[in-house]
């Protein structure tokens, strides 16, 4: 036993021996099993290593080896995710360990503003806010430089025009992964040099012999102190500071219409022409035995979340197309926020039964009401062409305080994909469409096919009937009837189907227009609002029919 023992403590002291001269093999720790890197930034990465003096180091990736320092320094530039294996080996033995490296996109803010062309003009003693649109604005400082000194580190900025003159006013804004920067100029003017805009819808007016209509600009801005007069085939009739005109149109022929706005500091003046059609009836179609709409004519949504998703239209013919296919297919179309509309038409005149006479399918369910405006018109000068005058629908909230006539939002173009679109409308209020991230991914829902950087529509505009009911739930309530898109207790028939009365057409005074017959329906969205991460309320609709009653 004596020989035994001594035996093996012979060959533990050479096993200690061979160990104490080769060392100890390497243990790699890292902090984290996955790392987060920005594309076009160096990530670092230091792990901690056990024995790691005189060690080989390999950091490997797809069978290639990318580095062999003992800290992995390296630029990914582009973003996914990346699999590293690291290898640390000395004359003990070696240690691997796998590790992902999530590579992200830099978000670099990127500013949008509604700047004029020329930049902002504002009285003496005025003031205009400024709020930009930024993506990527989150824990971003913002600076406002005027005339090259700092003024505000807000996200937005409130311009004073305390002194006549020309300034110069630029934004940064800056985060962690870069900055954007856009400079304006702020001019501060006299009120006569300040120019007078209006807009008008079109330059012809169609109404037939025996109707009245009513003419008014639109925009109207820097028209303080103004007096518009308005003369017919040269004879005044008008001279007010209302810039309205109703024209009563007594015999068929073509008049000459010009009004002129004058103020303290400009005289402008525009001229119009307004034909005075046939009489009702001359150009009414007979029943053809075909009850649903023939043709999408104007195909206008404001912007949205659905807009130009899945399709893509650069012209007006090219938008008008994609909503014919859609609907033919039973497919909705969306009308985006509030103004965005839809004219279509029939292959004959629709008769006023005095009862329902068409109807208008929508998506709307119970809790989600996203109601549409209707309106309806003959075609007076029986061109074939929705070109004459048009006649609102009263529904259920018509002639309400709460309901705005004339009610004008502008909708201006984002200066980068994936951003919000910005709004401003005729009450001095402002906000945005917002964008879904993660939902509808199109990069803009500004409509492709609007060539100018800003478009304005017109409507009349609900009261919102929308209504938070907890943390993250949205209702849009119905309205009583009149609206498309609409789950009404009185007018739906089927799921989302809504059933509209010709008898209901009035006046722009809100008198019975009594038309016997129409030829064309316009679909408006009603509603300025937007719920919550569900997004803007937008009309959707996906087809319209004759009611053929017996």
């Amino acid at each position: 036993m004596t020989k035994k023992a001594i035996f093996y403590i012979s060959i533990s002291f050479l096993t200690l021996s061979c160990t104490k001269d080769r060392g100890l093999p390497p243990v790699i720790n890292f902090d984290e099993s996955i790392y987060v890197a920005k594309a076009g930034k160096e990530i670092s990465i230091d792990p901690k290593v056990e024995n790691g003096e005189n060690a080989g180091y390999e950091w490997k990736t797809e069978d290639r080896v990318i580095s062999t320092a003992p800290v992995f320094r390296h630029v990914f530039n582009e973003a996914g995710s990346t699999y590293i294996t690291l290898t640390v080996s000395n004359a003990a033995g070696a240690d691997s360990e796998e590790i992902r490296i999530d590579v992200a996109d830099l978000l670099v803010p990127v500013i949008s503003l509604n700047v004029p062309d020329g930049g902002y003009n504002i009285p003496e003693g005025g003031s205009v806010e400024i709020v930009p649109v930024v993506k990527n604005g989150d824990n971003a400082s913002y600076s406002w430089i005027l005339d090259g000194k700092e003024v505000s580190t807000g996200t937005s900025y409130v311009f004073k025009g305390e002194k006549l003159g020309n300034y110069s006013m630029s934004l940064t804004v800056s985060n962690e992964d870069g900055t954007d920067s856009e400079t304006f100029a702020i001019n501060v003017l006299d009120p006569s040099e300040i120019p007078f805009e209006w807009t008008f819808g079109s330059d012809t007016y169609n109404v037939s012999a025996g109707r009245r209509i009513k003419i008014c600009p639109y925009g109207i801005r820097n028209g303080e102190g103004a007096v518009y007069t308005w003369k017919i085939d040269g004879v005044q009739v008008q001279s007010s500071e209302d810039p309205q005109y109703v024209f009563s149109a007594t015999e068929q022929g073509t008049h000459e219409a010009t009004v002129t706005m004058e103020n303290g500091h400009a005289t402008v003046s525009k001229s119009l022409t307004i034909n005075v059609c046939p009489p009702e009836g001359t150009f009414r179609r007979p029943q053809t035995g075909n009850a649903s709409w023939d043709k999408v004519y104007e195909y206008t949504p404001a912007p949205g979340q659905f807009i130009n998703e899945g399709y893509s239209a650069d012209t007006m013919e090219e938008a008008v197309r994609h909503a014919e296919e859609n609907l033919k297919a039973g497919q909705y179309v969306s009308l985006g926020g509030f103004g965005g509309y839809i004219v279509l038409g029939f292959d004959h005149s629709i008769e006023n039964s005095g009862d329902y006479d068409f109807a208008i399918t929508g998506n709307s369910y119970h809790g989600s009401s996203e109601p549409g405006i209707v309106w309806v018109m003959q075609d007076e000068n029986g061109d074939g062409l929705p070109n004459d005058t048009w006649y609102e629908l009263k529904g259920s909230e018509y002639g309400k305080a709460e309901t705005l006539e004339d009610y004008e939002v502008t909708y201006y173009r984002p200066s980068a994909p994936q951003m919000a679109v910005q709004w401003t409308d005729n009450l001095g209020n402002s906000g945005t469409i917002d964008y879904m991230s993660g939902v509808h991914t199109q990069d803009y829902y500004y409509p492709s096919w609007i060539e100018d950087d800003s478009f304005t529509l017109i409507g009349t505009r609900l009261a919102p009937n929308t209504e938070q009911q907890g943390q993250n739930y949205w209702v849009n309530h119905e309205y009583a009837w009149g609206y498309a898109d609409n789950f009404s207790p009185s007018d739906r028939t089927g799921t989302s189907t809504n059933r509209f009365r010709i008898s209901d057409a009035v006046t722009f005074d809100g008198l019975p227009a009594s038309l016997a017959y129409i030829d064309f329906i316009k679909i408006c969205t009603g509603v300025n609002a937007k719920a919550g991460w569900i997004g803007e309320i937008s009309t959707e609709i996906c087809g319209a029919e004759e009611i053929q009653n017996e």
